[in-house]
């Protein structure tokens, strides 16, 4: 890729070899310079940069941006997250429930740290938040968030914690049931697809990663779709997420 700014255009090599120009004033331009902004982002640890309200929040920002017109559409009573590490997306979600004016969060991670946890709890929105400590896929940690789920009650689920294919899989199945009709369950993290090669990849991320428990789940699941929650402000040309989580979004009918 060659990015030429005295002229606004992008270079880059087309499907046989051709060199392709493309304007900085086109979608096709913006989404060559993503990729690449994506994968330096990947190499330099961008993500590992940012707090939600004191706690750390592993996530791209424009991924939350995403997840709050979500959360905003959806209105959920439960909000449903594996994976905590520092807390910082439960903070998140707990906040927009508190400016929404209704929802919970429930987490969910193998090993709550006794820091974070400590921090979590003494949280100003620590009232909007149980936690479980165990594994996410089993009986007793699944059984545990379903009783947190009163009758009537809108879910969505986000799953943010081991991110290989049979986990995913694992989690899509254990918590699919738990999501409402009309709203998602998301297998966040799929961009590992996309990095194999990079710092911190394993050479078995091109398959062993949250796309493949995706496409695995929806051929037994009709029930769900792959679905691109649309955005509900746009007025401009680019039409795709930038995202940590590629087909990510599933949709229960």
């Amino acid at each position: 890729m060659k990015i030429d700014f005295e002229n606004a255009v992008i270079e880059v090599p087309g499907p046989s070899g051709e060199l392709r120009r493309l304007p900085f004033a086109s979608a096709e331009g913006f989404r060559e310079v993503t990729k690449a902004w994506l994968r330096v982002g990947w190499d330099t640890k961008y993500v590992y940069g940012f707090t939600w309200l004191g706690r750390p929040i592993i996530q791209l920002p424009d991924d939350m941006i995403r997840l709050q017109e979500v959360i905003y559409q959806i209105q959920p009573d439960v909000i449903i997250e594996t994976g905590i590490a520092h807390g910082g997306s439960l903070i998140y979600s707990a906040s927009l429930c508190q400016m929404i004016g209704k929802g919970r969060v429930v987490g969910v991670d193998i090993e709550i740290r006794p820091k974070n946890r400590e921090a979590i709890e003494a949280h100003p929105l620590a009232s909007y938040i149980t936690m479980f400590e165990g594994d996410s896929t089993s009986q007793d940690v699944v059984g545990k968030v379903r009783e947190q789920i009163r009758p009537g009650e809108t879910t969505i689920v986000f799953l943010d914690s081991c991110h290989t294919a049979d986990h995913v899989m694992k989690e899509l199945e254990a918590y699919g049931p738990l999501v409402t009709s009309g709203s998602y369950i998301v297998a966040m993290d799929g961009i590992m697809k996309d990095v194999v090669g990079a710092p911190r990849t394993s050479p078995d991320w091109d398959t062993n990663n949250p796309q493949t428990a995706v496409d695995e789940f929806l051929k037994k699941h009709p029930e769900f779709t792959l679905e691109e929650p649309a955005f509900p402000f746009n007025e401009g040309i680019v039409t795709d997420r930038v995202t940590y989580w590629p087909n990510a979004f599933l949709k229960r009918a």
